[in-house]
């Protein structure tokens, strides 16, 4: 049976963030829904009107995960040192991003998250959802399958969902035998930006798209990385070629027809 440290050692890794949420009154049901299933890290990004008194009205007692929380300018600062990214969206054409549900999501976010590694679970706006960006950011999407005929699903709804389900997850979870080296995490979400910003750099020097759009290739190998959850000397390595290739680049240049 896993230990209420070992719980709790898990929810310590695990945030969820809220962007540009509209209604304080959400905020604050948010924090009452963590803390009712034993998480307490929330992160606002850019909330509309925080702070508020209606978020803690609607807080009921969880006022300490509102005076924790901070507020951030951009969802890539907020998950900079993340793992994993899932994002909360209803079902969209616009990103392709591997869906999960809620229970899968869990399952996946508590084992990440059990090894020491940081994880965010991203909820978007109350009437639109995360923008295109921000869904680039994400690893995967988190699908709750509420009823097709009537999916308006409020937003700290959402939360409580997937509060639930990450609390079931690590109920059931075995503890882990020893923490896993930070070496065998996966690289940092700062790390991958970092790494698609000198691949986009290299695709470019050595003239891989031959005049096409370049988003549409980027988007796929953006896809393809996220999903293979790189480590960070996989990373390192990954880079090292990327330097190779730039460096070879600069050479031809030189040399001329």
């Amino acid at each position: 049976m896993p230990t209420h440290s070992s719980i709790d050692s898990a929810a310590n890794h695990i945030r969820i963030v809220l962007v540009g949420t509209q209604h304080p009154g959400n905020i604050g049901s948010a924090a009452r829904a963590l803390k009712t299933m034993g998480l307490s890290r929330l992160v606002l990004v850019a909330p509309e009107r925080y702070p508020d008194i209606e978020a803690h009205a609607l807080a009921a007692g969880a006022d300490d995960v509102l005076a924790a929380a901070p507020v951030l300018a951009t969802l890539a600062e907020a998950v900079a040192d993340c793992r994993l990214v899932l994002g909360c969206t209803a079902r969209s054409r616009r990103v392709a991003l591997e869906e999960h549900l809620p229970r899968a999501a869990a399952s996946l976010v508590t084992a990440q998250a059990g090894g020491g590694a940081e994880v965010a679970l991203v909820f978007g706006r109350e009437r639109t959802g995360l923008t295109n960006d921000e869904l680039q950011l994400c690893h995967a999407a988190v699908h709750i399958p509420a009823n097709p005929e009537y999916s308006s699903l409020n937003l700290a709804a959402a939360v409580q969902v997937l509060a639930y389900e990450l609390r079931l997850a690590a109920l059931a979870a075995l503890p882990a035998a020893a923490s896993t080296a930070d070496g065998d995490l996966p690289a940092s979400h700062a790390q991958m930006e970092s790494f698609f910003a000198q691949l986009a750099e290299t695709l470019d020097a050595i003239d891989f798209h031959k005049g096409r759009a370049p988003e549409s290739a980027m988007r796929k190998l953006r896809r393809l990385f996220l999903r293979a959850q790189p480590d960070a000397r996989e990373v390192r390595i990954l880079r090292g070629v990327l330097a190779d290739a730039q460096r070879m680049a600069r050479l031809a240049g030189e040399r001329g027809p």
